[in-house]
């Protein structure tokens, strides 16, 4: 249910359970884990999903109530995104909801189609965000939407989700867009990462 392709110093990593709305198992996040964690040497990861309307639903129905909605697997994926000295990137193919964000949040880079649309609505269904996507999410579009985000509940489409700056650029296709990317070297590259501070977005 991911797929990895390895093209040069490029890795793609996929999320493939559109009957599902890509919506997100254990097993799969500690595999999104396990092939991020692989990418270290890689100049550009890459991370998408299948279909034409959905990145990710986020947790799996059938494991939510288990536990998934808390584990603590969704921190080691984002916390290995965050670590990696590439330059990743967010190729969004669609709607992106729940705990996906905090993956798309720990990229450098975020790009979505003209359809996609957001919200993580860990408000109304009784939970606590991932530790780490509160200070991303206000780092990227600052506190008060991030309010609105996580405490309300609000759903943004794509135009405004630029306009807050929780995605970088809308085009028609973001895979295609991330891979035309060129980074340099990965120590150049994270070199370059290190220099750029993480200001909060006021």
């Amino acid at each position: 249910m991911i797929r990895t392709v390895t093209e040069g110093d490029t890795v793609t990593l996929t999320i493939d359970r559109t009957d599902k709305a890509n919506s997100l198992t254990a097993a799969m996040l500690s595999d999104l884990a396990d092939g991020v964690r692989a990418a270290v040497d890689a100049r550009l990861l890459i991370l998408t999903g299948t279909g034409p309307r959905v990145f990710s639903a986020g947790a799996d129905l059938d494991e939510a109530p288990r536990g998934l909605a808390v584990s603590p697997l969704w921190e080691e994926l984002s916390g290995a995104i965050a670590a990696c000295p590439g330059l990743t990137v967010a190729a969004l193919n669609g709607t992106l909801a729940g705990g996906a964000f905090g993956m798309a949040l720990a990229c450098d880079i975020r790009l979505c189609v003209p359809g996609a649309s957001f919200f993580y609505p860990v408000a109304k269904l009784g939970f606590l965000p991932q530790p780490s996507d509160p200070l991303r999410l206000t780092r990227l579009i600052g506190p008060a939407r991030a309010k609105l985000v996580l405490a309300g509940g609000v759903r943004l489409d794509a135009e405004e989700a630029l306009r807050f700056g929780l995605i970088d650029r809308i085009v028609d296709d973001p895979l295609a867009a991330a891979r035309d990317l060129a980074p340099g070297s990965c120590d150049h590259i994270a070199a370059i990462k290190a220099m750029i501070p993480d200001v909060p977005r006021r």
